[in-house]
């Protein structure tokens, strides 16, 4: 019998049978086993032994999941930017072929490679693009710099893993916070955030009592995935291999589609098939009701989009979300069911839109709302997420309780709409839906 199919039986229920058997018969051969035995064991401790257990929130009843729990590692690790060179990340991968054209030494094909190393593999230094002739190298670290960001703060949840991070540019005021919500086994969510501060002011939302400083650059944006994606491990990416940091979410701070033109950038290279090739289903942009905006995301082909509606009329959103003065809900529908239109020919995931619905105790969450709810979306591939509201300091509202958001849900479900409660994350750490602000000046001053 040969090796082969000696190793085969060893995988089956009968091995054991007849490895006894041979190790009698030929008691000077070693049996054999599986070559990949130590490393897949190898990776199975250093996998499931260092990652503290977290709960699913996707669901009504938590599942235990687990995450590795730091990023002190890319904090410590991420050198002092140089202000006065030029960031290579968020340049588009034609923006960086004529960035290096006037380069030295740069050939047709060295752009490709270097975006390469920058996305696939997550370099952040010159010297370790070994491909690259060292005179290019050399010339390039005179000019250009690789950088994510500086982490400036990081907290996580001792509940649930969930972690907030505070990451800093070259303007002292200029921070962001930004989300890494853990789910069921190694993968997790990256809320990012599109601008500095937000400009909307939604009474329920604790960004909005921060004013908008500015927006954020593509490569800013990106350094937010890019931080907790290195960390994780899914850098260098491996082919077919499950991504730690499986979706991309812009709910933190910012209208993402006031600063269309670096969400657009920055989703295209999140994208590209040469870089870090996130499949365009697991993105999604959320938006306060931008209604002419939504047509330039259907260009892209394939995100996912959501709605923070909470209200299902024009006197009542006027209130709580006060851009709806300027694109009322039929507006919005509209707009909805055109995106909706758009996408038939992508998968189920870009069809269906999401919609967010923050539960405020006498405020929106009658039973008659929920039923207006289920008619205001019966003509459009909905998902409701009823979201508890968050509390934070100052805040006028409370949450609804939690049977009474469950009846709410059930009414919207039996009306025909899918309904997810999402529970809170990360409240003890303000990373919670609504809840994000930067107070880290105040502390410090």
């Amino acid at each position: 019998m040969s090796g082969y199919l000696i190793w085969r039986q060893c995988a089956s229920s009968q091995s054991q049978v007849i490895l006894q058997s041979l190790r009698k018969t030929r008691p000077h051969r070693t049996p054999c086993r599986n070559p990949f035995r130590d490393l897949i064991a190898t990776r199975t401790a250093t996998t499931s032994t260092s990652r503290p257990r977290t709960f699913d929130s996707t669901s009504h009843r938590n599942k235990p999941a687990l995450v590795k729990p730091d990023f002190s590692s890319v904090a410590a690790t991420t050198p002092v930017r140089d202000w006065n060179k030029k960031n290579l990340i968020g340049l588009g991968l034609q923006q960086l072929k004529d960035e290096l054209s006037t380069v030295p030494g740069v050939k047709s094909y060295t752009a490709l490679q270097i975006w390469r190393f920058l996305y696939q593999r997550g370099v952040t230094s010159f010297d370790d693009m070994l491909n690259i002739p060292l005179a290019v190298r050399d010339e390039l670290k005179e000019t250009y710099t690789i950088d994510y960001g500086r982490v400036v703060s990081d907290h996580e949840s001792p509940s649930d893993g969930t972690r907030k991070f505070l990451v800093g540019f070259q303007d002292p005021k200029a921070m962001v916070e930004s989300v890494f919500i853990p789910m069921n086994g190694t993968r997790g969510t990256q809320c990012i955030s599109s601008q500095v501060g937000c400009s909307l002011a939604c009474t329920f939302c604790h960004t909005g009592t921060q004013k908008l400083l500015r927006n954020l650059t593509a490569g800013e944006i990106i350094g937010q995935y890019m931080i907790p994606a290195k960390d994780y491990g899914d850098l260098p990416l491996v082919k077919n291999a499950q991504r730690n940091v499986n979706n991309i979410v812009f709910m933190g701070q910012g209208e993402p589609l006031y600063n269309w033109r670096n969400v657009k950038q920055a989703i295209e290279i999140l994208t590209d098939k040469d870089g870090i090739n996130m499949p365009k289903s697991k993105i999604t942009v959320s938006t306060s009701g931008v209604a002419p905006g939504l047509s330039k995301l259907a260009e892209l082909g394939g995100i996912v989009l959501a709605i923070s509606l909470h209200a299902t009329n024009d006197r009542l959103r006027d209130e709580i979300v006060p851009i709806n003065r300027t694109f009322p809900i039929h507006v919005l529908m509209k707009a909805c069911q055109e995106y909706a239109k758009a996408m038939q020919s992508f998968n189920r995931d870009s069809q269906r839109i999401t919609f967010e619905y923050v539960m405020l105790k006498d405020v929106n969450d009658s039973f008659q709302e929920a039923k207006a709810l289920a008619d205001l979306l019966r003509d459009i591939p909905a998902h409701v997420n009823l979201i508890p509201f968050n509390p934070w300091p100052g805040s006028p509202y409370v949450s609804s309780p939690r049977d009474h958001i469950v009846g709410f849900s059930r009414i919207v479900e039996n009306l025909g709409v899918p309904t997810t409660i999402r529970w809170p994350r990360g409240l003890d750490v303000m990373g919670a839906c609504g809840q994000l602000r930067t107070d880290y000046e105040q502390k410090t001053a």
